[in-house]
C-alpha cells in the first residue's frame, strides 16, 4: 500500500459489525485500499477477515485507539482521507461489571482519533473534505416505553455505562465537526446479527447454548422487546452513508423486525429443531432448554428506530427478512460448530 494516494482506515475491522463491512467494501470496490486497524481483544479475530488479507489493497495492523504514538504512526505513514470508527467496547453486561475499559476505549479512543485525525487533514488541507464516519448505536437514546420510535431528533438518554460510553463519543464527534468544520457524520443502528458475531451476543448465545444442551438464559420475563437488523443490510446502510450522507448529520438504521427476547429465542430453537434434529438428543424441542435469568441492572425495556431519513434521503432499505437472516444465522454457526464435536 505504500505507493497509493489514499486509503480509507477503518478502526475494528476485526470485530462483528467491522468485519462484516470490509467483506462487504473490498467486494464492491475492490480497487479501493482499506487500512484494518484492531487491538484485537477477546472480541476480534483476523479469520474474521479471511480472504482478504492476501489482496493488494488491503493491510491489517494491530493497534490501539488509545495509543496516542500509535494513531499518529498511522496517520504519518498512510494516506488516509477517510475514517469509519468501528471500534469499541461494547457488550453491555461487562460495561456493568466493569466500565473502565468502556470509557478509554469509546471516548478516549474517539478523542485521540479526532484529535490525530484533525491535525493530518488541517495539513493536507483536507479537513473539509476527509470524512469521519462515527458508528453508533441506537441504546444511546435509552429505553422506549410506548409505541413510539427513535428518530434522528430524539434525545439522548444512555441508560447503561456502555450507552453512556457511546454518547459521549457522539458528542465529541459532532463538537469536531461544529468546531472545527470537520466532514463528520454519525449512524446509529439497532442490534445487529449474522455470522460471525461474538458468543456473548445474544443470537450466538441462544446457539450455542443449544447446541450444548445447556440452559439458555433469558433475562428478567422475556418480554423486552429488540428490533433486529441483518448486518449486511447494515453494510449496505453505511457505504451510502459514508459515500453519500450530509455533512454534519445523523442517520438511524433499523431492521423493522420488532421481536420479544423471549419469542426470539423460541424461533431460533425451532430453526434448530429442523436444521439438526439429530443434535437434539432427548429433547422434544431445544425450547425445553430456554430458563428465565434474574434481570440485569438497567435492563432498557424496548428500542425501535425510525429510519425515514435514510429511506428518503439515501433510498436504503433492508433486503434480508429475519427468517431468511436467522435461518442463515443459525446455519453459519452449526457449521462452525460441526467440526469442534468431531
Amino acid at each position: 500500500m505504500n505507493s497509493i494516494k489514499s486509503c480509507l482506515l477503518i478502526t475494528g475491522g476485526a470485530g462483528f459489525i467491522g468485519s462484516n463491512f470490509i467483506k462487504y467494501y473490498a467486494n464492491k470496490y475492490p480497487h479501493k485500499p482499506i487500512l484494518n486497524v484492531d487491538k484485537l481483544t477477546y472480541a476480534g479475530s483476523t479469520l474474521n477477515v479471511d480472504g482478504i488479507g492476501g489482496k493488494e489493497n488491503y493491510q491489517f495492523i494491530q493497534a490501539d485507539i488509545t495509543d496516542e504514538e500509535a494513531v499518529e504512526r498511522l496517520f504519518q505513514d498512510y494516506p488516509i482521507q477517510g475514517v469509519i470508527h468501528f471500534a469499541a467496547e461494547s457488550h453491555v453486561d461487562r460495561s456493568i461489571q466493569d466500565a473502565d475499559s468502556f470509557i478509554d476505549t469509546n471516548v478516549k479512543g474517539t478523542m485521540n482519533l479526532l484529535q490525530t485525525a484533525k491535525r493530518a487533514w488541517e495539513e493536507s488541507g483536507q479537513l473539509k473534505t476527509a470524512r469521519f464516519h462515527q458508528i453508533s448505536t441506537d441504546e444511546v437514546y435509552g429505553s422506549l416505553d410506548n409505541d413510539d420510535k427513535f428518530n434522528e431528533r430524539t434525545p439522548y438518554n444512555p441508560r447503561n455505562p456502555y450507552s453512556a460510553s457511546k454518547a459521549g463519543a457522539d458528542f465529541l464527534v459532532k463538537s469536531f465537526g461544529y468546531t472545527y468544520g470537520m466532514n463528520i457524520v454519525i449512524s446509529s443502528s439497532s442490534n445487529n446479527y449474522g455470522p460471525r458475531q461474538h458468543v456473548e451476543k445474544l443470537i450466538p448465545t441462544i446457539i450455542s447454548k443449544a447446541l450444548q444442551h445447556q440452559p439458555i438464559p433469558i433475562y428478567g420475563d422475556g418480554k423486552h422487546i429488540r428490533d433486529w437488523l441483518y448486518v449486511e443490510d447494515h453494510c449496505r446502510a453505511l457505504d451510502l452513508i459514508y459515500h453519500h450522507g450530509a455533512p454534519m448529520e445523523s442517520y438511524n438504521v433499523g431492521g423493522g423486525n420488532e421481536m420479544e427476547n423471549i419469542n426470539l429465542a423460541i424461533k431460533i430453537c425451532e430453526i434448530l429443531d429442523l436444521t439438526c434434529p439429530a443434535q437434539k438428543g432427548r429433547l422434544g424441542s431445544f425450547q425445553e432448554l430456554i430458563t428465565f435469568a434474574e434481570d440485569r441492572p438497567g435492563h432498557d425495556r424496548r428500542y425501535a428506530v425510525d429510519d425515514t431519513k435514510l429511506r428518503g434521503t439515501l433510498g436504503w432499505r433492508p433486503l434480508v427478512e429475519i427468517e431468511k437472516g436467522l435461518q442463515q444465522t443459525v446455519e453459519w454457526y452449526v457449521d462452525q460448530w460441526q467440526p469442534l464435536k468431531r
